[in-house]
């Protein structure tokens, strides 16, 4: 069974190389621009299992995305990117730029897919 993973970066490129990465890794992947489309995307698929969010975007930051977001689907995993923002609350974050390699380790660790 194939994994549903929200991927979520307001830079366009950056979405469609992670999303990329992961469909080599065999997940589906599903993506937003914004903390509240990804929202949108969470309450109308209940196949996704895994959010991964980068942490600086305008308006909802990746923080309030992953707190909000497991309000609305308590068990769901998270993993968020950043190329500046320092680790807060716990969750586990990979740092931009990263490889196929780095993501695929990061993954396995963090949600047990891969």
């Amino acid at each position: 069974m194939s994994h549903v993973v929200l991927v979520v970066d307001d830079d366009a490129g950056v979405l469609d190389v992670v999303a990329s990465m992961l469909q080599e890794l065999g997940c589906e992947v599903v993506g937003a621009q914004s903390g509240a489309q990804a929202l949108e995307q969470l309450v109308q698929n209940e196949r996704i299992s895994i959010l991964i969010t980068d942490i600086n975007m305008p308006g909802m930051d990746g923080h309030e995305l992953a707190e909000r977001a497991r309000r609305v689907r308590p068990s769901l995993k998270v993993l968020q990117l950043s190329g500046r923002e320092p680790r807060r609350g716990g969750l586990p974050m990979i740092r931009k730029p990263f490889s196929l390699e780095d993501l695929t380790n990061t993954m396995k660790q963090t949600t047990g897919v891969c």
